[in-house]
């Protein structure tokens, strides 16, 4: 069973679930790219890792907009967390590559400490597999 969301949402409809379909896999190109610039590694890495978690957020709210009409508009990012369990099918692993991801944003934005390559190649691939996530809903 899902936790039950009590965070603050905003209604959204199919085609604001493709906008931020578009959002997350803009961030994930770009955060791809990014990721392989060798000559300036350490810091590509983490402005790529934390182009990832912009692209799990909004491959989030894609993915609630399009199976459940509303997305999280919280202050916390991880209140969206209980939000995308609630989707189905796929949900709950879905949340699980949420929640690493927000786990990682705050040393990716804001940290004076670089991502390693290790923590960018898992966020990307979390990434990737919100991305497609969402994509599954709004497939036809």
């Amino acid at each position: 069973m899902s936790p039950k969301f009590d965070g603050r949402t905003a209604t959204c409809d199919r085609g604001q679930a493709q906008t931020r379909l578009a959002h997350a896999q803009k961030f994930l190109d770009v955060a791809d790219l990014v990721a392989t610039e060798d000559d300036i590694f350490p810091a590509s890495a983490s402005v790529a890792a934390a182009l990832a978690v912009l692209a799990g957020i909004a491959a989030a709210d894609a993915a609630c907009c399009a199976a459940l009409g509303r997305r999280a508009r919280g202050q916390d990012h991880k209140q969206a967390v209980a939000l995308v369990q609630q989707v189905s099918p796929g949900g709950l692993e879905s949340a699980k590559y949420l929640d690493r991801l927000l786990d990682l944003k705050d040393t990716a934005h804001y940290g004076v400490i670089n991502v390693s390559s290790v923590e960018l190649r898992s966020a990307l691939r979390r990434a990737r597999a919100l991305v497609e996530f969402a994509n599954g809903f709004l497939r036809t």
